[in-house]
Protein backbone atom coordinates (compact mmCIF):
# COMPACT_ATOMS: atom_id res chain seq x y z
CA UNK A 1 0.00 0.00 0.00
CA UNK A 2 1.02 3.70 -0.70
CA UNK A 3 2.00 5.58 2.44
CA UNK A 4 -0.80 8.52 3.53
CA UNK A 5 -0.33 11.54 2.00
CA UNK A 6 1.66 14.21 3.60
CA UNK A 7 -0.16 17.07 5.83
CA UNK A 8 0.51 19.42 2.88
CA UNK A 9 -0.34 17.70 0.58
CA UNK A 10 -4.23 16.79 2.03
CA UNK A 11 -4.41 20.40 3.03
CA UNK A 12 -3.46 21.62 -0.95
CA UNK A 13 -6.74 18.82 -2.22
CA UNK A 14 -8.47 20.00 0.01
CA UNK A 15 -8.07 23.96 -0.81
CA UNK A 16 -8.51 22.72 -4.49
CA UNK A 17 -11.42 21.23 -3.65
CA UNK A 18 -13.25 23.86 -1.73
CA UNK A 19 -12.37 26.53 -4.68
CA UNK A 20 -13.40 24.44 -7.60
CA UNK A 21 -15.28 21.04 -7.01
CA UNK A 22 -18.84 21.38 -7.01
CA UNK A 23 -20.03 17.82 -5.72
CA UNK A 24 -23.21 15.84 -6.54
CA UNK A 25 -26.33 16.33 -4.15
CA UNK A 26 -23.75 17.85 -1.84
CA UNK A 27 -25.42 21.49 0.07
CA UNK A 28 -22.27 23.56 -0.93
CA UNK A 29 -21.86 25.87 1.80
CA UNK A 30 -22.03 23.66 4.29
CA UNK A 31 -19.10 21.14 2.71
CA UNK A 32 -16.81 23.76 2.45
CA UNK A 33 -17.14 24.78 6.02
CA UNK A 34 -15.93 21.29 7.00
CA UNK A 35 -12.57 19.11 6.01
CA UNK A 36 -13.23 17.03 3.34
CA UNK A 37 -12.60 13.23 3.86
CA UNK A 38 -10.31 12.60 1.04
CA UNK A 39 -10.49 9.35 -0.36
CA UNK A 40 -7.04 7.97 -1.98
CA UNK A 41 -7.22 4.03 -2.20
CA UNK A 42 -9.08 0.93 -2.19
CA UNK A 43 -8.82 -2.54 -1.21
CA UNK A 44 -11.97 -4.83 -1.09
CA UNK A 45 -15.07 -3.77 0.57
CA UNK A 46 -12.48 -0.59 1.86
CA UNK A 47 -11.97 2.68 0.94
CA UNK A 48 -8.73 4.13 2.47
CA UNK A 49 -8.42 7.94 2.90
CA UNK A 50 -5.35 10.19 2.75
CA UNK A 51 -4.38 9.55 5.80
CA UNK A 52 -4.38 6.40 5.76
CA UNK A 53 -8.00 5.13 7.40
CA UNK A 54 -9.68 2.51 6.40
CA UNK A 55 -13.38 2.36 6.16
CA UNK A 56 -16.08 0.37 4.84
CA UNK A 57 -17.74 0.99 1.77
CA UNK A 58 -21.56 0.78 3.35
CA UNK A 59 -23.30 2.38 0.47
CA UNK A 60 -20.87 0.26 -2.75
CA UNK A 61 -19.70 3.65 -3.71
CA UNK A 62 -23.41 4.99 -4.60
CA UNK A 63 -25.07 1.41 -5.01
CA UNK A 64 -22.71 0.09 -8.14
CA UNK A 65 -19.47 -1.50 -6.18
CA UNK A 66 -20.65 -5.51 -6.74
CA UNK A 67 -17.29 -7.57 -5.79
CA UNK A 68 -15.52 -4.86 -3.70
CA UNK A 69 -12.38 -2.70 -5.16
CA UNK A 70 -9.01 -3.66 -6.70
CA UNK A 71 -10.78 -7.06 -7.94
CA UNK A 72 -7.72 -8.52 -9.85
CA UNK A 73 -10.06 -10.35 -12.39
CA UNK A 74 -11.46 -6.85 -13.40
CA UNK A 75 -8.54 -5.06 -12.94
CA UNK A 76 -6.65 -7.58 -15.02
CA UNK A 77 -9.19 -7.88 -18.23
CA UNK A 78 -9.42 -4.05 -18.35
CA UNK A 79 -5.68 -4.16 -18.53
CA UNK A 80 -5.74 -6.36 -20.96
CA UNK A 81 -8.29 -4.28 -22.83
CA UNK A 82 -6.14 -1.59 -23.02
CA UNK A 83 -3.22 -3.30 -25.30
CA UNK A 84 -6.19 -3.04 -27.80
CA UNK A 85 -7.88 -0.03 -28.06
CA UNK A 86 -9.32 2.11 -24.75
CA UNK A 87 -12.18 3.53 -27.16
CA UNK A 88 -13.91 3.19 -30.80
CA UNK A 89 -17.24 4.82 -31.23
CA UNK A 90 -19.91 2.21 -32.12
CA UNK A 91 -21.38 4.84 -35.31
CA UNK A 92 -21.08 2.72 -38.06
CA UNK A 93 -18.25 0.39 -36.15
CA UNK A 94 -18.93 -2.49 -34.21
CA UNK A 95 -15.75 -3.99 -31.44
CA UNK A 96 -16.12 -7.65 -29.52
CA UNK A 97 -16.15 -6.65 -26.01
CA UNK A 98 -19.27 -4.63 -26.83
CA UNK A 99 -20.81 -7.13 -29.11
CA UNK A 100 -19.92 -10.11 -26.25
CA UNK A 101 -21.41 -8.35 -23.56
CA UNK A 102 -24.54 -7.22 -25.71
CA UNK A 103 -25.12 -11.11 -26.04
CA UNK A 104 -24.48 -11.70 -22.31
CA UNK A 105 -26.74 -9.57 -21.28
CA UNK A 106 -29.88 -10.90 -23.77
CA UNK A 107 -28.83 -14.72 -21.80
CA UNK A 108 -29.50 -13.24 -18.61
CA UNK A 109 -32.65 -10.92 -19.02
CA UNK A 110 -36.27 -11.67 -19.35
CA UNK A 111 -36.49 -13.86 -22.60
CA UNK A 112 -37.89 -11.07 -24.79
CA UNK A 113 -35.43 -8.64 -24.35
CA UNK A 114 -33.07 -9.16 -27.28
CA UNK A 115 -31.53 -5.68 -28.08
CA UNK A 116 -28.99 -3.75 -26.17
CA UNK A 117 -28.59 0.44 -26.82
CA UNK A 118 -25.65 1.39 -24.85
CA UNK A 119 -25.42 4.91 -22.78
CA UNK A 120 -23.34 5.40 -19.72
CA UNK A 121 -25.18 6.29 -17.01
CA UNK A 122 -28.42 5.05 -15.42
CA UNK A 123 -30.28 8.16 -16.43
CA UNK A 124 -28.88 7.97 -20.13
CA UNK A 125 -30.53 4.67 -19.90
CA UNK A 126 -33.90 5.85 -18.92
CA UNK A 127 -33.46 8.80 -21.42
CA UNK A 128 -33.06 6.15 -23.99
CA UNK A 129 -35.78 3.95 -22.93
CA UNK A 130 -38.56 6.95 -23.15
CA UNK A 131 -37.25 7.68 -26.45
CA UNK A 132 -37.59 4.44 -27.54
CA UNK A 133 -41.22 3.79 -26.31
CA UNK A 134 -42.61 7.07 -27.76
CA UNK A 135 -40.63 6.02 -30.85
CA UNK A 136 -42.22 2.79 -31.19
CA UNK A 137 -45.98 4.16 -30.95
CA UNK A 138 -45.05 6.84 -33.35
CA UNK A 139 -44.00 4.34 -35.74
CA UNK A 140 -47.21 2.57 -35.22
CA UNK A 141 -49.26 5.02 -36.24
CA UNK A 142 -50.26 5.69 -32.35
CA UNK A 143 -49.52 9.50 -33.06
CA UNK A 144 -50.82 10.55 -29.89
CA UNK A 145 -49.08 8.04 -27.51
CA UNK A 146 -46.43 10.10 -26.00
CA UNK A 147 -47.41 10.20 -22.50
CA UNK A 148 -45.71 8.50 -19.48
CA UNK A 149 -47.14 7.07 -16.22
CA UNK A 150 -45.20 6.87 -12.95
CA UNK A 151 -45.58 5.82 -9.52
CA UNK A 152 -45.14 8.63 -6.93
CA UNK A 153 -42.13 9.16 -5.08
CA UNK A 154 -40.17 7.35 -8.11
CA UNK A 155 -36.51 8.70 -8.90
CA UNK A 156 -35.19 7.60 -12.16
CA UNK A 157 -32.27 10.29 -12.44
CA UNK A 158 -31.86 13.84 -13.25
CA UNK A 159 -31.72 14.59 -16.85
CA UNK A 160 -34.60 16.23 -18.12
CA UNK A 161 -36.54 13.01 -18.90
CA UNK A 162 -35.76 11.16 -15.96
CA UNK A 163 -37.10 14.03 -14.10
CA UNK A 164 -40.01 14.26 -15.43
CA UNK A 165 -40.81 10.79 -14.82
CA UNK A 166 -39.43 11.22 -11.11
CA UNK A 167 -40.46 14.65 -10.12
CA UNK A 168 -39.79 15.86 -6.70
CA UNK A 169 -40.65 19.42 -5.44
CA UNK A 170 -37.70 18.66 -3.05
CA UNK A 171 -35.04 17.83 -6.16
CA UNK A 172 -36.46 19.64 -8.99
CA UNK A 173 -38.71 22.79 -8.19
CA UNK A 174 -36.71 25.24 -10.02
CA UNK A 175 -36.36 23.03 -13.42
CA UNK A 176 -40.50 22.46 -13.43
CA UNK A 177 -40.72 24.92 -16.59
CA UNK A 178 -38.28 21.86 -18.14
CA UNK A 179 -39.84 18.70 -17.72
CA UNK A 180 -42.53 16.84 -19.74
CA UNK A 181 -45.92 16.17 -18.39
CA UNK A 182 -46.03 12.85 -16.69
CA UNK A 183 -49.10 10.77 -14.94
CA UNK A 184 -47.95 10.30 -11.74
CA UNK A 185 -50.10 7.08 -9.74
CA UNK A 186 -50.06 6.36 -6.68
CA UNK A 187 -47.33 3.96 -4.64
CA UNK A 188 -48.87 0.66 -2.98
CA UNK A 189 -48.90 0.82 0.54
CA UNK A 190 -46.49 -2.10 1.93
CA UNK A 191 -49.31 -4.33 2.85
CA UNK A 192 -51.66 -4.07 -0.42
CA UNK A 193 -51.39 -3.47 -3.80
CA UNK A 194 -55.16 -3.89 -4.84
CA UNK A 195 -55.91 0.22 -4.53
CA UNK A 196 -52.76 1.53 -5.78
CA UNK A 197 -53.30 -1.11 -8.97
CA UNK A 198 -57.20 0.19 -9.52
CA UNK A 199 -56.23 3.71 -10.00
CA UNK A 200 -53.12 2.51 -12.47
CA UNK A 201 -55.83 0.96 -14.10
CA UNK A 202 -58.33 3.72 -13.89
CA UNK A 203 -55.45 6.19 -15.31
CA UNK A 204 -55.39 3.67 -18.43
CA UNK A 205 -58.41 3.97 -19.63
CA UNK A 206 -58.54 7.60 -19.04
CA UNK A 207 -55.48 8.26 -21.14
CA UNK A 208 -55.61 4.88 -23.37
CA UNK A 209 -55.26 6.93 -26.23
CA UNK A 210 -52.39 9.20 -24.53
CA UNK A 211 -50.06 6.78 -22.68
CA UNK A 212 -46.88 4.98 -24.17
CA UNK A 213 -45.34 3.34 -21.15
CA UNK A 214 -45.65 3.23 -17.77
CA UNK A 215 -42.14 3.04 -16.07
CA UNK A 216 -41.22 1.84 -12.76
CA UNK A 217 -38.41 0.50 -10.04
CA UNK A 218 -38.81 -2.97 -9.86
CA UNK A 219 -39.88 -4.23 -6.18
CA UNK A 220 -37.71 -1.36 -4.14
CA UNK A 221 -37.97 2.42 -4.84
CA UNK A 222 -35.07 3.54 -4.13
CA UNK A 223 -34.51 7.24 -3.80
CA UNK A 224 -38.20 7.37 -2.32
CA UNK A 225 -36.76 5.79 0.99
CA UNK A 226 -35.96 2.28 0.30
CA UNK A 227 -39.92 1.86 -0.59
CA UNK A 228 -40.41 -2.22 -0.59
CA UNK A 229 -43.50 -2.43 -2.88
CA UNK A 230 -45.83 -5.20 -1.53
CA UNK A 231 -45.49 -8.82 -3.45
CA UNK A 232 -47.88 -9.49 -6.52
CA UNK A 233 -47.35 -5.28 -7.07
CA UNK A 234 -45.14 -5.39 -10.13
CA UNK A 235 -47.03 -8.46 -11.25
CA UNK A 236 -49.93 -7.12 -11.37
CA UNK A 237 -48.48 -3.78 -12.99
CA UNK A 238 -47.28 -5.88 -16.23
CA UNK A 239 -51.02 -7.33 -16.48
CA UNK A 240 -52.63 -3.90 -16.85
CA UNK A 241 -50.01 -3.04 -19.42
CA UNK A 242 -50.92 -6.23 -21.33
CA UNK A 243 -54.37 -5.72 -21.11
CA UNK A 244 -54.64 -1.99 -21.50
CA UNK A 245 -51.44 -2.39 -24.70
CA UNK A 246 -48.79 0.08 -23.08
CA UNK A 247 -45.86 -0.96 -22.85
CA UNK A 248 -44.08 -1.76 -19.60
CA UNK A 249 -40.03 0.03 -18.65
CA UNK A 250 -38.44 -0.93 -15.90
CA UNK A 251 -35.57 0.85 -14.11
CA UNK A 252 -32.94 -1.56 -12.70
CA UNK A 253 -30.43 0.64 -12.53
CA UNK A 254 -30.16 0.03 -8.33
CA UNK A 255 -32.07 -3.04 -8.43
CA UNK A 256 -29.92 -4.65 -11.35
CA UNK A 257 -27.19 -7.41 -10.93
CA UNK A 258 -28.11 -9.08 -7.84
CA UNK A 259 -28.47 -6.41 -5.51
CA UNK A 260 -32.13 -7.75 -4.71
CA UNK A 261 -31.20 -11.44 -4.81
CA UNK A 262 -32.01 -12.09 -8.43
CA UNK A 263 -29.76 -11.09 -11.05
CA UNK A 264 -32.75 -8.88 -12.00
CA UNK A 265 -35.81 -7.91 -9.86
CA UNK A 266 -37.99 -8.24 -12.27
CA UNK A 267 -37.59 -12.70 -12.13
CA UNK A 268 -38.85 -12.05 -8.89
CA UNK A 269 -42.40 -11.81 -9.99
CA UNK A 270 -41.92 -13.49 -13.54
CA UNK A 271 -42.55 -9.88 -15.67
CA UNK A 272 -41.01 -9.78 -18.85
CA UNK A 273 -40.91 -6.19 -19.70
CA UNK A 274 -40.72 -4.66 -23.20
CA UNK A 275 -37.93 -2.43 -22.20
CA UNK A 276 -35.00 -2.51 -19.56
CA UNK A 277 -32.70 -0.09 -18.23
CA UNK A 278 -29.39 -0.88 -16.47
CA UNK A 279 -26.52 0.63 -15.19
CA UNK A 280 -24.67 0.83 -11.76
CA UNK A 281 -23.55 -2.63 -10.89
CA UNK A 282 -23.07 -3.71 -14.53
CA UNK A 283 -19.31 -3.16 -14.79
CA UNK A 284 -18.88 -4.29 -10.84
CA UNK A 285 -18.89 -0.39 -10.08
CA UNK A 286 -15.66 -0.17 -12.03
CA UNK A 287 -16.23 2.21 -14.99
CA UNK A 288 -19.67 4.48 -16.16
CA UNK A 289 -21.79 2.08 -18.90
CA UNK A 290 -25.22 1.95 -19.17
CA UNK A 291 -27.45 -0.24 -21.42
CA UNK A 292 -31.29 -0.28 -22.86
CA UNK A 293 -32.49 -3.74 -23.66
CA UNK A 294 -36.01 -3.94 -25.54
CA UNK A 295 -37.63 -6.33 -27.58
CA UNK A 296 -37.58 -7.64 -30.90
CA UNK A 297 -40.92 -6.11 -31.79
CA UNK A 298 -39.85 -2.71 -30.81
CA UNK A 299 -36.00 -2.30 -32.54
CA UNK A 300 -38.15 -3.67 -35.77
CA UNK A 301 -40.15 -0.15 -35.48
CA UNK A 302 -37.29 1.51 -36.29
CA UNK A 303 -36.09 -0.20 -39.25
CA UNK A 304 -37.31 0.14 -42.86
CA UNK A 305 -36.15 2.44 -45.77
CA UNK A 306 -33.80 5.23 -45.48
CA UNK A 307 -36.39 7.82 -46.68
CA UNK A 308 -38.88 6.34 -44.06
CA UNK A 309 -36.65 8.32 -41.45
CA UNK A 310 -37.62 5.21 -38.67
CA UNK A 311 -33.34 5.37 -37.15
CA UNK A 312 -33.35 5.91 -33.66
CA UNK A 313 -31.08 8.78 -34.71
CA UNK A 314 -29.53 8.66 -30.53
CA UNK A 315 -26.05 8.02 -29.40
CA UNK A 316 -23.05 8.79 -26.65
CA UNK A 317 -19.47 9.79 -27.48
CA UNK A 318 -18.80 6.48 -25.23
CA UNK A 319 -21.51 4.26 -26.18
CA UNK A 320 -20.11 1.21 -25.50
CA UNK A 321 -16.70 2.20 -24.04
CA UNK A 322 -14.58 -1.16 -24.86
CA UNK A 323 -12.62 -0.55 -21.53
CA UNK A 324 -16.21 -0.33 -19.58
CA UNK A 325 -16.81 -3.56 -21.54
CA UNK A 326 -14.26 -5.68 -20.65
CA UNK A 327 -15.17 -4.86 -16.65
CA UNK A 328 -18.75 -5.68 -16.89
CA UNK A 329 -17.52 -9.20 -18.63
CA UNK A 330 -15.42 -9.60 -16.21
CA UNK A 331 -17.88 -9.19 -13.89
CA UNK A 332 -20.33 -11.41 -15.14
CA UNK A 333 -17.72 -14.05 -14.77
CA UNK A 334 -17.41 -13.40 -11.00
CA UNK A 335 -21.25 -13.80 -10.29
CA UNK A 336 -20.94 -17.40 -11.90
CA UNK A 337 -17.80 -18.49 -10.31
CA UNK A 338 -18.55 -17.36 -6.52
CA UNK A 339 -22.27 -18.50 -6.96
CA UNK A 340 -22.93 -14.83 -5.74
CA UNK A 341 -26.45 -14.74 -6.15
CA UNK A 342 -27.32 -17.47 -3.44
CA UNK A 343 -24.50 -15.07 -1.28
CA UNK A 344 -26.40 -12.79 -1.53
CA UNK A 345 -29.20 -13.72 -0.10
CA UNK A 346 -27.48 -15.40 3.00
CA UNK A 347 -26.29 -12.29 3.24
CA UNK A 348 -29.55 -10.75 3.22
CA UNK A 349 -30.68 -13.23 6.26
CA UNK A 350 -27.24 -12.19 8.29
CA UNK A 351 -28.06 -8.70 8.48
CA UNK A 352 -31.79 -8.82 8.87
CA UNK A 353 -30.74 -10.86 12.23
CA UNK A 354 -28.08 -8.41 13.08
CA UNK A 355 -30.38 -5.21 12.47
CA UNK A 356 -33.25 -6.61 14.49
CA UNK A 357 -32.12 -5.17 18.04
CA UNK A 358 -32.64 -1.80 15.69
CA UNK A 359 -36.36 -3.18 16.26
CA UNK A 360 -36.84 -1.95 20.03
CA UNK A 361 -35.25 1.44 18.98
CA UNK A 362 -38.09 4.26 20.38
CA UNK A 363 -36.38 6.54 17.10
CA UNK A 364 -36.51 3.68 14.17
CA UNK A 365 -40.19 3.56 12.84
CA UNK A 366 -39.41 1.62 10.31
CA UNK A 367 -37.31 -1.18 9.02
CA UNK A 368 -37.21 -2.14 4.78
CA UNK A 369 -35.12 -4.60 2.99
CA UNK A 370 -35.30 -6.60 0.07
CA UNK A 371 -31.46 -8.44 -0.83
CA UNK A 372 -29.01 -6.19 -0.02
CA UNK A 373 -31.04 -2.83 0.03
CA UNK A 374 -32.04 -1.74 3.49
CA UNK A 375 -33.47 1.36 4.53
CA UNK A 376 -33.99 1.91 8.54
CA UNK A 377 -36.50 5.09 9.11
CA UNK A 378 -35.67 7.14 12.17
CA UNK A 379 -38.28 9.55 13.53
CA UNK A 380 -38.06 11.97 16.61
CA UNK A 381 -39.60 10.47 19.72
CA UNK A 382 -43.19 12.10 19.55
CA UNK A 383 -43.64 12.93 16.13
CA UNK A 384 -45.12 11.38 13.22
CA UNK A 385 -43.13 8.73 10.80
CA UNK A 386 -42.92 10.60 7.29
CA UNK A 387 -40.85 8.66 4.31
CA UNK A 388 -39.04 11.41 2.10
CA UNK A 389 -36.33 13.73 1.91
CA UNK A 390 -36.90 16.58 4.24
CA UNK A 391 -33.53 18.49 4.76
CA UNK A 392 -34.27 20.26 8.12
CA UNK A 393 -34.57 16.83 9.75
CA UNK A 394 -31.04 15.39 10.29
CA UNK A 395 -31.04 12.12 12.29
CA UNK A 396 -29.94 10.03 9.08
CA UNK A 397 -26.95 12.77 8.94
CA UNK A 398 -26.09 11.74 12.84
CA UNK A 399 -25.94 8.63 12.57
CA UNK A 400 -24.11 8.67 9.27
CA UNK A 401 -21.63 11.09 10.93
CA UNK A 402 -21.40 8.30 14.43
CA UNK A 403 -20.68 5.43 11.48
CA UNK A 404 -17.58 7.47 9.98
CA UNK A 405 -16.18 7.09 13.47
CA UNK A 406 -16.13 3.35 13.49
CA UNK A 407 -15.08 3.24 10.53
CA UNK A 408 -18.19 2.59 8.12
CA UNK A 409 -19.23 5.08 5.24
CA UNK A 410 -22.97 4.91 4.45
CA UNK A 411 -25.26 8.23 3.63
CA UNK A 412 -28.87 8.64 4.12
CA UNK A 413 -31.96 9.87 2.34
CA UNK A 414 -32.88 12.14 4.82
CA UNK A 415 -33.71 10.51 7.54
CA UNK A 416 -33.63 6.92 6.25
CA UNK A 417 -30.42 5.02 6.94
CA UNK A 418 -29.49 4.01 3.79
CA UNK A 419 -27.17 0.17 3.79
CA UNK A 420 -26.32 -0.74 0.53
CA UNK A 421 -22.71 -2.97 1.02
CA UNK A 422 -20.78 -4.71 -2.38
CA UNK A 423 -22.69 -7.71 -2.93
CA UNK A 424 -18.90 -9.87 -1.91
CA UNK A 425 -18.80 -8.04 1.12
CA UNK A 426 -16.75 -10.54 4.00
CA UNK A 427 -19.00 -11.66 6.47
CA UNK A 428 -16.85 -9.85 8.96
CA UNK A 429 -16.94 -6.22 6.87
CA UNK A 430 -20.69 -6.97 7.15
CA UNK A 431 -21.03 -7.16 10.58
CA UNK A 432 -18.79 -3.94 11.22
CA UNK A 433 -21.51 -2.09 9.61
CA UNK A 434 -24.46 -3.82 10.76
CA UNK A 435 -23.05 -3.10 14.81
CA UNK A 436 -21.73 0.07 13.66
CA UNK A 437 -25.26 1.30 12.42
CA UNK A 438 -26.78 -0.53 15.99
CA UNK A 439 -24.81 1.36 18.01
CA UNK A 440 -25.32 4.48 15.83
CA UNK A 441 -28.73 4.68 16.34
CA UNK A 442 -28.62 3.51 20.19
CA UNK A 443 -26.82 6.31 21.07
CA UNK A 444 -29.02 8.88 19.04
CA UNK A 445 -31.75 7.30 20.96
CA UNK A 446 -30.35 7.77 24.15
CA UNK A 447 -29.76 11.28 23.59
CA UNK A 448 -32.76 12.01 22.27
CA UNK A 449 -35.00 10.11 24.77
CA UNK A 450 -32.94 12.16 27.19
CA UNK A 451 -33.98 15.44 25.20
CA UNK A 452 -37.76 14.63 24.89
CA UNK A 453 -38.06 13.59 28.76
CA UNK A 454 -36.85 16.66 29.33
Amino acid sequence: MVSPMDTQKREQIAQLDHAHVWHPFTPMRQWREVTPLIIEQAEGDHLIDAEGNRYIDGVSSLWCNVHGHRVKEIDDAVRDQLDKVAHTTMLGLTHPVAVELAARLCELAPRELNKVFYSDAGATATEVAFKMAVGYQHHRGRTTRDTFIAIEGAYHGDTTGAMSVGYSETFHRAFESMVFHTEFVPAPSRDDAAPALATLEQRLVDQRDRVAAVVIEPLVQGAAGLVVHPDGYLRGVADLCRKHDVLLIVDEVATGFGRTGTMFACEQENVEPDLMCLGKGITGGYMPLAATLCTDEIAAAFEGELHEHRTLYHGHTYTGNPLACAAALASLDLFEQNNLLDEVNRKAALVATWLSPLEKQLVVTDIRQKGLMVGIELTPPGEQASVGFDPSRRLGYEVCAACRGKGVIIRPLGNVVVLMPPLAIRDENLKQLADAVVESISELTARLGDVHEQ
